[in-house]
């Protein structure tokens, strides 16, 4: 609710009070973001590296923007110099239970195009629909082989004649 709620959207025609205030809102966060830079560090020139540039590796280092080069693998080996226990924490998604419910291995997600939640949902939602199907089709075909052409097309089975007894 709100006179700002939707400003810029695919759904309505964008107006010059939109664009005012989607810029004004961006300039907002951007201030925030530079305060917060400066206030980790504070040896910065926060004015003249907020520029909206990319710095990278040496320029970086240079500017100020981080304290060291270093790769991952670097930076892993210090902590365990410092006595730090080093961890590896893999998540491999596996199978969960069978059928509708099995989540599918990274691998094959990523070959059939299902990265992330959506595509386990869709996943998952197709399984479900195909075993409710079988499901069907199997009770209904079970059920059709016991019936006649007419008692399929129109009625239910009659199963009275053998329920009943006629005594003399």
């Amino acid at each position: 609710a709100g006179k700002y709620k939707r400003t810029v959207t695919p759904t309505k025609k964008v107006t010059k009070e939109d664009i005012k205030k989607s810029t004004e809102d961006i300039n907002e966060i951007f201030n925030l973001f530079k305060s917060f830079v400066a206030s980790q560090r504070p040896q910065l020139d926060i004015e003249n590296v907020a520029t909206g540039d990319t710095w990278f590796g040496e320029d970086a280092l240079a500017r100020g923007l981080c304290d060291e080069l270093a790769t991952a693998d670097d930076v892993l080996l210090d902590f365990v110099d410092k006595g730090y226990d080093l961890y590896e924490v893999a998540y491999d998604p596996t199978p969960v239970g069978a059928g509708a419910f099995s989540l599918p291995r990274s691998s094959s997600a990523d070959k059939a195009g299902m990265n992330g939640w959506r595509g386990v949902l869709k996943s998952m939602v197709r399984g479900v629909v195909s075993d409710v199907k079988e499901e069907i089709v199997s009770e209904l075909s079970s059920s059709m082989n016991e019936m006649n052409s007419v008692e399929r097309r129109y009625m239910m089975k009659d199963d009275s004649a053998d329920r009943i007894k006629v005594q003399e």
